[in-house]
């Protein structure tokens, strides 16, 4: 199975800017490269200009592209890149730039099937001295540290139970009412913007004319574009446990309710099952994800106590006592009964605090100026786990999990689903 987080230490080096490009700006990525505005940011890289048109803005002096390919190739002054693509084309280029010698900053989750997250973990662990890592912010917070380092003391005792949620879904995402989001590909045609490669933003998914339900943001909706509430949100919900408790291989994973999916689109609801075997000095485990909603076993888990927040949570149900926490570092974290907390401040901090962004401790990492957080092998990891409850929302019934041979034992249709279709020309590597 992939290897767990590493924090490595690096010798110090003088401090000067990191050169760094920006491939799919619009979204995330452009939240990220302002997260590291005091760096050289020397490329910016988008299929779409006019959806990029305010990172241009941001950064006048960078160079502009389209084709990631041919920036890679043709500038030669990069160092590093920032990826903030849409979920189904992350591991082509994160490939392409690892190939080339780059540092890499990849938004979650990592890759769109479990066959490319462990690709990508082999090549970045290949790469001697590219520093490359996901963009789950969750991981550097102080709070994902004292979950682990919490756990791991054995402050709430065995941990036999994990319940997690995400209350959002796709209709309307974010309480925005989109009128286009159907729940197939629509029949209509319309005209390709002519500030938009269309084909380049397909990449390696199959060929299908441009709609506006799918670029901007829509594409989370859809399967051959996202990876879902499961992709999207639980590689922020699920990385304490993971982490903590080293939840990289389920034995079983279950589809036990659905709602609203069909094979274009992710679900509104679903109920996903995890059985996790003994591992190490760690017993037995049941993970339960919830897509859509707050489940009503979160107030009995904590005996009415708030749990999570707004988008989602989850709680860590040990044998002594339990800990919650939100989507995010800034929400919502509670240990109880309150009576641990007296045990829980005299467990020392097994890892060093991290100061700044997570974009910013990774262009440290990058100069050789601090440890390495998220990086590829663990984010490989927790973005499988969720690729498996993808299967299962997928499959429906029990899934036989054999990490090994990367294989679902008892579903040999899992096949196309574990290692997923590309389009001629976007084979890995690239």
């Amino acid at each position: 199975m992939l290897g767990g987080p590493r924090l490595l230490a690096r010798a110090p080096a003088p401090a000067r800017k990191l050169r760094i490009a920006g491939i799919g700006v619009g979204g995330m990525g452009g939240g990220n490269l302002t997260n590291l505005a005091a760096e050289d940011i020397v490329a910016i890289c988008d299929v779409d200009h006019a959806y990029a048109a305010p990172m241009f803005a941001r950064f006048p002096a960078a160079r502009r592209w389209q084709d990631f390919r041919e920036m890679l190739a043709k500038q030669d002054d990069i160092e590093a890149v920032v990826i903030g693509t849409p979920d189904h084309t992350h591991a082509a280029i994160a490939m392409a730039a690892l190939k080339a010698g780059k540092h890499v900053y990849c938004q979650k989750p990592l890759t769109h099937d479990i066959h490319e997250a462990r690709q990508l973990a082999a090549a970045a662990a290949a790469a001697k001295g590219c520093v490359a890592v996901m963009g789950n912010q969750y991981h550097s917070s102080e709070v994902a540290r004292k979950i682990f380092d919490w756990v791991r003391a054995g402050v709430i005792g065995d941990v036999t139970r994990v319940v997690a949620w995400c209350g959002l879904n796709y209709r309307p995402f974010g309480n925005e009412p989109w009128s286009t989001l159907t729940d197939r590909p629509p029949a209509e045609t319309p005209p390709v913007p002519a500030t938009l490669a269309w084909d380049l933003w397909l990449g390696p998914a199959k060929t299908r004319p441009y709609h506006p339900t799918y670029h901007p943001t829509r594409w989370r909706a859809w399967w051959d574009f996202g990876c879902g509430m499961m992709g999207d949100r639980g590689v922020h919900t699920l990385d304490a446990s993971c982490w903590a408790l080293d939840l990289t291989a389920p034995a079983t994973i279950e589809r036990l309710s659905i709602e609203g999916a069909n094979e274009f689109i992710h679900p509104d609801k679903a109920h996903i099952r995890y059985q996790f075997p003994p591992r190490g000095k760690f017993p037995p485990l049941q993970l339960d994800w919830y897509s859509g909603e707050l489940p009503a076993e979160v107030a009995e888990l904590t005996g009415g106590r708030k749990a999570g927040d707004g988008e989602g949570g989850a709680v860590i149900v040990g044998s002594r006592g339990c800990i919650s926490h939100g989507t995010y570092p800034s929400s919502q974290f509670a240990l109880f009964p309150e009576a641990l907390m007296e045990e829980a401040r005299k467990v020392p901090a097994s890892m060093p605090a991290l100061r700044g962004s997570h974009e910013s401790i990774w262009a440290d990492a990058c100069k050789g100026q601090g440890p390495v957080s998220s990086d590829f092998g663990f984010a490989a990891g927790l973005t499988e786990l969720t690729h498996l409850g993808n299967l299962a929302i997928h499959l429906g019934g029990k899934i036989e999990w054999d990490a090994k041979t990367c294989q679902a034992s008892n579903r040999p249709e899992a096949a196309a689903l574990i290692r997923m279709p590309r389009r001629p020309g976007w084979a890995l590597p690239v």
